[in-house]
């Protein structure tokens, strides 16, 4: 089972060449919710609004500079003049018929985290195809699709911290 996550924030701290990211457990907001958890508007996540788990579980991943950077201009909606690298494999999916629906982060083991793209391919067929975690997000987040962390993965974050 995947519970449904959202990319909460970059947060500021760089380790020399990386930053942190936090993914933080969301659920479907109901009709009538007029704001979230901090006073925040629900942010659609794949055509429906979400709203942060109270108490949900949240945990940090490490990744590249430049992979945080690109996340970071996608949630600024700063636009860049020619594709990067994740525009690159957006295109690529759509020329061959296929349609972004979904990330999965699916495998956490020796403290590396392994993520797959939930592609939609032209003859209706989803393929997971293995990607980092940090492309598979700013992939996603660049494609307003959900991004969905595996419940032994979510568990194994947490006994972690104890």
């Amino acid at each position: 089972m995947a519970v449904r996550m959202e990319l909460s924030r970059i947060l500021i701290r760089e380790l020399n060449d990386y930053q942190l990211i936090e993914l933080r457990e969301v659920a479907q907001a109901s009709d009538d919710l007029e704001s979230g958890e901090n006073g925040d508007k629900p942010k659609p996540a794949g055509g429906a609004a979400f709203s942060q788990v109270e108490g949900g579980r949240s945990f940090p991943i490490v990744i590249g500079l430049p992979e945080a950077q690109a996340i970071e201009r996608r949630l600024k909606g700063i636009h860049v003049p020619r594709p990067q690298t994740h525009d690159l494999l957006a295109n690529v999916i759509t020329a061959l018929g296929g349609k972004l629906e979904g990330i999965c982060i699916n495998d956490l083991s020796e403290h590396t985290f392994y993520a797959q793209l939930h592609v939609r391919g032209h003859d209706g067929k989803l393929l997971k195809i293995d990607s980092r975690p940090s492309d598979a997000i700013a992939l996603g987040i660049a494609n307003n699709v959900p991004i969905l962390v595996e419940e032994h993965v979510l568990e194994s974050t947490q006994n972690d911290e104890k």
